[in-house]
């Protein structure tokens, strides 16, 4: 008693892809029909699951970038703190570069990962530079000190929710798994030397002030974001 048109969505979507079968073939039992309407199910879900956590990472990122960061031109590591870099440096528009920086790790997120990555990742990143052009976060406080661990706390808390989603806003964990399983270094190894470079640079066209201070946003993002992907140890 199935809804026909419910019926031809998990025989296209769910059996034939699983069993194998032929195209246009229609003999299924009805113990396969209730295990692909519960599949379905599952899938729909976890896609809105996955949608809601991006949705949470990209207001997160989003908050601490234009709440905490930007007043202070501080910046964080990885590809989203080469953007605010380079932002600060050449007066360009943040939300442009953060999808122009990121373009080349969707395309080595695609090679190294899988397509689904890629997408989820595309428009993970186009939603945040969506949301830094249109939405105005108020500055919440002038306190450099608070505006470095609490900028990286809002910004590593984006990042893991996006990840939970099952995709990335800053595309340097991508480039650090290619050139890990290139060169047979270890992922850390990888993004420490990628954020040494970003500090040192903001160093000399900063200053060091903000370079360190700079330092205090990335642990304090990095340490949120462990603390979102594997919870309390």
């Amino acid at each position: 008693h199935m809804n026909p048109l419910l019926s031809k969505i998990i025989r296209r979507s769910v059996l034939q892809h699983k069993l194998h079968m032929p195209e246009g073939e229609e003999e299924f039992s009805s113990y396969e029909m209730a295990k692909g309407l519960w599949e379905l199910k599952v899938t729909i879900l976890q896609s809105l699951r996955d949608v809601f956590l991006m949705l949470m990472g990209i207001g997160s990122a989003a908050f601490g970038l234009e709440s905490f960061l930007l007043p202070s031109n501080f910046i964080d590591g990885g590809a989203t703190g080469i953007s605010l870099l380079i932002s600060e440096v050449a007066g360009l528009p943040l939300y442009g570069l953060l999808i122009l920086v990121n373009i080349p790790f969707v395309f080595l997120g695609y090679k190294i990962i899988g397509r689904a990555f890629a997408v989820k990742t595309a428009l993970a990143i186009t939603g945040l530079a969506i949301c830094v052009a249109t939405i105005h976060f108020p500055e919440v406080t002038h306190d450099k000190l608070l505006v470095a661990v609490f900028g990286g706390f809002f910004l590593g808390a984006g990042i893991g929710l996006t990840v939970r989603g099952g995709a990335v806003i800053d595309g340097t964990e991508v480039l650090a798994i290619y050139l890990s399983k290139k060169f047979g270094t270890t992922i850390g190894d990888i993004i420490v030397l990628i954020n040494i470079i970003i500090f040192s640079t903001a160093a000399y066209f900063l200053s060091v002030e903000a370079a360190l201070y700079s330092l205090i946003t990335y642990l304090s993002a990095s340490k949120t974001l462990d603390f979102i992907i594997e919870g309390i140890e």
